[in-house]
């Protein structure tokens, strides 16, 4: 029996990890597309990449929307996430009504934390897979995905009871799903691909986390900066390394275990930061120059939440949160006042 993918919000990342797992023997891979539903599904995915060439991917299904998906009958052995998290516009996870069964595993490979809560809300039996991912992709044409380097990609079961409690029966098959997705991945080409813990794969989001909410929202607030010139500014880099500090000193009293020594630290972030030449901006500027909303609340909200749950504040990273969060609402009813 083949094992059946739907990938939902197949942008630059989806497309590429589906790209990938489409070329493993048994695996069939559709695709929930939006914006670039015409384009694909005339001609499928043009992949470009310095690693895996140049390539067409041709999903098995390419659905507008997930009424058509529902409709097709399929039994999905993975659901793979990849949409924009913005729990501040709406709650994707009603997008897989209808299409998770006792068998799926949905994994969820977006920015953020607490991204996983909708999903287990909605869908209590279901296996929750939790990944993270560090790959350069972008869609600059509908259709058309650019890969320009790394492709490493975490991925665990989402067992949230284990920081405060002991084992379910239930655990035991999250993690095969999680490992059979990893090895799937593996044999898709994408090396840099590992089957984490619960409790590892919350630290390299929260790990995660410490870079995307200092530079994201200070990028914002400096007038949409490039992520070298901020690590090069001496005052900007005091101001990274103490929010990034803040992050990673709170999230393992969170999670009862320690960072892993083999995560960078603050300064290798920042130094590692200053070689990237490329000229690339933080997601929120783009999203801000955009006009687009930001994921405000999964990159500095719910971790700001998360952590004054357990007792712990975390200032530095409150305030950026405030100034953004506000920013954010006096441009979008600025932009709404100019349409009246």
């Amino acid at each position: 029996m083949p094992v059946h993918m739907l990938v939902v919000g197949a942008g630059a990342i989806g497309a590429f990890y589906a790209s990938r797992l489409a070329l493993v023997s048994g695996t069939s891979v559709s695709v929930i597309c939006r914006s670039n539903y015409k384009a694909v599904k005339a001609n499928g995915f043009q992949i470009t990449s310095p690693q895996y060439g140049d390539y067409t991917f041709t999903p098995a299904n390419t659905f507008a929307n997930p009424d058509e998906a529902r409709k097709s009958g399929i039994q999905w052995d993975y659901i793979v996430v990849s949409t924009k998290a913005l729990p501040d516009v709406s709650d994707d996870s009603t997008i897989l009504e209808g299409l998770v069964s006792d068998k799926t595993a949905i994994v969820l490979i977006q920015n953020g934390l607490g991204v996983e809560e909708p999903y287990t809300k909605r869908f209590p039996q279901a296996a929750i897979c939790s990944a993270v991912t560090i790959a350069t992709c972008a869609q600059p044409e509908h259709g058309r995905i650019k890969h320009n380097r790394w492709t490493r990609i975490n991925s665990g079961p989402y067992q949230p009871h284990l920081d405060t409690g002991g084992t379910k029966t239930s655990d035991a098959r999250v993690i095969e799903q999680n490992s059979a997705f990893i090895a799937l991945l593996k044999e898709g080409g994408i090396k840099d691909a590992e089957a984490y813990t619960h409790a590892k794969l919350q630290l390299v989001r929260w790990h995660k986390i410490a870079i995307n909410a200092s530079m994201n929202p200070s990028s914002v607030l400096t007038l949409c900066s490039t992520n070298n010139t901020m690590a090069s500014d001496t005052e900007l880099q005091r101001h990274l390394i103490g929010v990034m500090t803040e992050i990673l000193d709170t999230a393992p009293k969170i999670l009862g275990q320690p960072m892993p020594k083999e995560f960078a630290t603050p300064d290798q972030i920042i130094r590692s930061t200053q070689r990237n030449t490329s000229g690339s901006k933080p997601s929120m500027a783009i999203d801000w120059e955009s006009g687009k909303r930001m994921e405000i609340e999964v990159i500095m909200g719910n971790p700001i939440r998360i952590a004054r749950k357990r007792g712990f504040e975390m200032p530095r990273l409150q305030t950026l949160y405030a100034l953004v969060r506000m920013a954010q609402e006096v441009r979008d009813k600025a932009s709404q006042g100019s349409k009246l």
